[in-house]
């Protein structure tokens, strides 16, 4: 193969003519890794099939590279080493020899003379004197006397001793505009003069909370739950009041303009108790 050719494959690699066959591989293996077509998306056939022409290209470059690198040859083995002695490995073992009376591994040995009448091993021994009445181990214990009426260990525990929860954050003022807080429990918070305005409010428990002078333009209240909530002076431009529950709230002086309550002349918002003076309701009268 003439040297023009070589140089080629070497370039598809991004190798320079003469790189070692360790460099052939690994170039082969990072190019083959950015150019495999499962790593392109199968909806772009354009680029899938640029990229198998292109791993096509990579691979005979790779293999004929390989073919002119000549393979180092392995070192001959050596031969096992003999032994320099003339020792046979299979040797037959010599007979073991008698042991000498001097020494016998399986002497028996002298049978133990049982033990002389002035020591018994088995004498049994004298009973324990029972214990004297002036202790007595199984006495029983005397009868607890109830607690005193001046200390009641069951006493239930006033509001006061108990544990009291602890206080939630202040959020007046806050800025929750578009913010998503569906299903969020904001029972009996401070909101007052917050930035609601586009927010989801979607089955939201808002029963007792402070909205006073907060903005709720655009506000999504469907089915939120508003009871005794104090909505002074608040902002509910353009809300959806669908499906929200307003029973004992709060909204005089709200601005109600253009809000959904219902549908034709149907009333979709529980009003029950609630305060509407100086209210402006959707049709743009204020209530009286």
């Amino acid at each position: 193969m003439s040297s023009n050719n070589l140089d080629h494959y070497y370039r598809i690699l991004g190798l320079e003519p003469g790189a070692s066959l360790e460099d052939v591989n690994q170039a082969y293996k990072d190019l083959a890794f950015i150019w495999h077509p499962d790593r392109v998306p199968e909806d772009n056939q354009r680029l899938r099939q640029k990229a198998e022409a292109k791993l096509k290209e990579i691979n005979q470059a790779r293999d004929e590279l390989r073919s002119q690198k000549p393979k180092t040859p392995k070192p001959p083995s050596s031969p096992p080493r003999k032994s320099a002695s003339n020792t046979y490995y299979y040797r037959a073992k010599s007979p073991r020899r008698e042991p000498t009376q001097s020494r016998r591994y399986y002497q028996s040995r002298e049978p133990k003379q049982p033990p002389s009448s002035s020591r018994n091993y088995y004498q049994p021994r004298e009973p324990k004197q029972p214990p004297s009445s002036s202790r007595n181990y199984y006495q029983p214990r005397e009868p607890k006397q109830p607690p005193s009426s001046s200390r009641n260990y069951y006493q239930p525990r006033t509001r006061s001793q108990s544990q009291r929860p602890r206080s939630q954050p202040d959020l007046s003022g806050s800025n929750f505009q578009g913010v998503d807080l569906k299903e969020k429990d904001l029972s009996g918070r401070n909101l007052s003069n917050a930035n609601l305005s586009q927010a989801n409010l979607t089955d939201a428990f808002l029963h007792n909370v402070n909205l006073t002078g907060a903005n709720l333009e655009g506000a999504n209240l469907f089915r939120a739950n508003l009871f005794q909530a104090c909505l002074v002076q608040a902002n509910l431009r353009d809300a959806n009041l669908i499906g929200a529950d307003l029973s004992g709230a709060d909204l005089s002086g709200a601005d109600l303009r253009g809000a959904k309550v219902g549908t034709g002349d149907r009333l979709l918002v529980k009003l029950t108790g609630a305060i509407l003076s100086g209210a402006i309701l959707p049709d743009g009268r204020i209530h009286e």
